[in-house]
């Protein structure tokens, strides 16, 4: 077998590589790496900031607060008052009675009407009366001419002696003839007098203006003297009977305020001012009665009405008044939550007068009149947080007249 070489391809020409290229290649991988790194680097802190910031604003809500959450703060006063309950009675009043003997013949008021200081009330028959003074004016005329026959028996008796015709005993005894004579007209003249009033009297006057509260006397009665015949009362000053505990009379002081409410005008306020303060204390409740003057112009209030109301002990100046519902304990201080610029701001603020009742006190300190302050417990509002008012805050006032107790 006859085995036979096979031509041999041709040779193919070897391509070589420059040597500069790899190199090259690698700066420019690296380059590339650095340049990606930067801008990574460049675009971390502002993703950080923009996560930053839509987490603040997820963390930061705004509240919105209703109008009964938040109190604008109003300046006035506050009271610390004493509750106190009595009777009203007329300042003044009287019992008109008879002066004389007589049968009554006419009435002219009845009870409920007014009636004028010195206005005729009734009339009484003057008969007897008009006999006594004609009697006593006898009287007189005799005692008159007594006296103008002693008075010319002593002339005569001066002129005798003055001619020696008399003794000077003689003429005393004519002189005091006289004396006696003058005496005796100027009692019968008393007795006229007397007798002339008692006819005046059977004419029955009021002694003071007011109201007839009662008519004892009726036409035909029979009166003697001392009885009575009308009862009047003036309501245009009234006094408030009130019993106050002994233990709270050194609270009270004759000027102050007192502020009271009756039956049949229940939205009507009364005012007065003590005027007295009885020194003993009643026997059995151990209270002590205030006599309160009450000025009673339009004759609104009626003797024996009920009264209920409080004494002014206190009063504050005009300063700023706090809600209770506002007042909070920041440890052993007193604050409020203000609401400034849409932000809550703590408060410290001192304090004054307090009145529970009314549920407001007294900022000698720490606030002033205009100031938006919370009022409402919301857990989540807090120092530092954003709120916003959904209507203007209502002012708060002291109401009057209700019974509070100091600070302290």
């Amino acid at each position: 077998m006859k085995l036979e070489t096979l031509p041999s391809a041709p040779a193919q020409p070897i391509l070589r590589k420059p040597r500069w290229r790899a190199p090259a290649l690698g700066v420019l991988i690296v380059a590339l790496g650095a340049g990606g790194w930067f801008v990574l680097q460049a675009r971390q802190p502002a993703a950080a900031s923009a996560a930053k910031g839509a987490d603040a604003k997820k963390a930061a809500p705004v509240y919105e607060l209703a109008r009964a959450d938040v109190a604008a703060i109003a300046a006035g006063e506050l009271s610390v008052n004493m509750p106190l309950s009595g009777s009203l009675a007329p300042l003044t009043q009287a019992t008109v009675k008879s002066k004389v003997s007589g049968q009554v013949l006419e009435t002219t008021v009845q009870e409920g009407m007014n009636v004028a200081a010195g206005q005729v009330l009734a009339r009484l028959d003057q008969a007897d009366q008009k006999a006594r003074l004609a009697q006593q004016q006898a009287a007189l005329d005799e005692a008159n001419a007594r006296l103008s026959m002693a008075t010319k028996n002593n002339a005569n008796s001066a002129a005798l002696l003055a001619q020696k015709y008399i003794s000077q005993n003689a003429y005393d005894t004519t002189d005091n003839s006289v004396a006696l004579a003058r005496a005796s007209v100027r009692a019968a003249q008393a007795q006229v007098e007397l007798a002339r009033i008692a006819v005046n009297d059977t004419v029955i006057r009021a002694p003071l203006a007011g109201v007839v509260s009662k008519r004892h006397a009726q036409a035909g009665d029979k009166l003697s003297p001392d009885m009575p015949a009308f009862s009047i009362v003036n309501l245009q000053r009234l006094t408030l009977e009130a019993q106050v505990p002994a233990s709270d009379i050194p609270r009270v002081k004759i000027g102050q305020e007192v502020q009271f409410r009756v039956d049949g005008y229940p939205g009507r306020t009364f005012l007065g001012k003590v005027a007295r303060i009885n020194p003993t204390a009643e026997t059995g409740s151990r209270g002590m009665l205030v006599y309160i003057s009450v000025d009673n112009a339009d004759s609104a209030l009626r003797g024996g009405m009920f009264a209920k109301g409080s004494i002014t002990t206190q009063k504050s100046a005009l300063r700023p008044l706090l809600p209770l519902a506002a007042l909070r304990k920041d440890q052993d201080l007193d604050v409020v939550y203000v609401v400034e610029s849409g932000k809550v701001v703590v408060r410290p603020v001192t304090l004054g007068l307090r009145n529970d009742d009314e549920g407001m006190v007294e900022v000698t300190n720490g606030l002033e009149h205009g100031a938006r302050v919370i009022t409402a417990r919301l857990d989540a509002v807090k120092p530092g947080s954003q709120v916003k008012l959904s209507e203007p805050p209502a002012s708060v006032t002291s109401a009057p007249a209700a019974p509070a107790a100091p600070k302290g």
